[in-house]
């Protein structure tokens, strides 16, 4: 089945030092952008992390410290990645939760400003999970009956994550093929800022998704407590929801 698309699709995955976006680096990037008319492009990009690569890790995706020496990093390629990126929707497997998150401070660390709310987020996995419960090794072999091979390198994992929601939309009658409905229905709850710490209520208002404030209006919290803006701002929080933060207090103090 064809992706029913208005403008092109970014399937996307990374392979990292580890799973800490405020601490952790991209050391591989591969993408696939499919376009309206069913063509597709894919790239695979080994960057430099300019910080070791633990042997974890390296166990993982076998990308090792002399693999990425000579590469470029991130802060080299970020503006050639915005670009790529820029005017797709955006795609990948637990996406919503790792991927996209970790992008995202990658280009806030470089210094490049891309717009995370322009694109809706279709997490494969969040369609898989609500489906049948599985990882992408079992999605693959489910969905394509194929073994993954080489899986955990981000180009074997990208190119897996696009068949298997061409497959999904196949086996699914009820699965909409429309970026919009798609992203909606892969979303787990509707965040606020790119990791959910906090998330909009039936409202549309902000509301604070974790500590002790959760469940409580971000608005309200911020008036009541003036010194939790200042933990925020000072504390080890993703800059995208100290941005987030922001602009409420702003909102506030007009």
């Amino acid at each position: 089945m064809k992706l029913n698309l208005k403008k092109p699709v970014m399937f996307f995955d990374l392979e990292t030092t580890g799973t800490n976006i405020l601490h952790d680096r991209i050391v591989e990037i591969s993408m696939i952008k499919v376009f309206p008319d069913g063509h597709d492009d894919q790239r695979t990009i080994r960057i430099n992390p300019t910080i070791p690569i633990p042997a974890e890790a390296t166990e993982i995706h076998h990308i090792t410290d002399a693999d990425v020496a000579d590469k470029p990093t991130f802060k080299q390629v970020a503006k050639a990645l915005a670009q790529s990126f820029e005017g797709c929707d955006i795609a990948g497997f637990n996406s919503n939760k790792f991927d996209i998150p970790m992008l995202a401070e990658e280009f806030a660390r470089a210094g490049v400003d891309f717009d995370f709310s322009r694109p809706r987020f279709i997490d494969v996995q969040t369609i898989f999970h609500k489906k049948e419960q599985r990882t992408l090794v079992a999605a693959y072999r489910f969905y394509c009956d194929k073994d993954l091979e080489s899986a955990h390198s981000a180009d074997a994992d990208t190119r897996a994550t696009y068949e298997v929601l061409m497959a999904q939309l196949d086996r699914y009658g009820d699965l909409p093929n429309d970026v919009d409905a798609l992203a909606e229905f892969s979303s787990q709850n509707r965040n606020v800022d790119l990791m959910g710490r906090m998330i909009y209520d039936d409202k549309n208002r902000e509301v604070i998704n974790f500590g002790k404030y959760k469940g409580q209006l971000a608005s309200d919290v911020l008036k009541r407590d003036p010194g939790y803006f200042g933990w925020i701002q000072q504390g080890e929080f993703p800059s995208d929801f100290k941005r987030k933060i922001m602009a409420i207090k702003l909102r506030n103090n007009k």
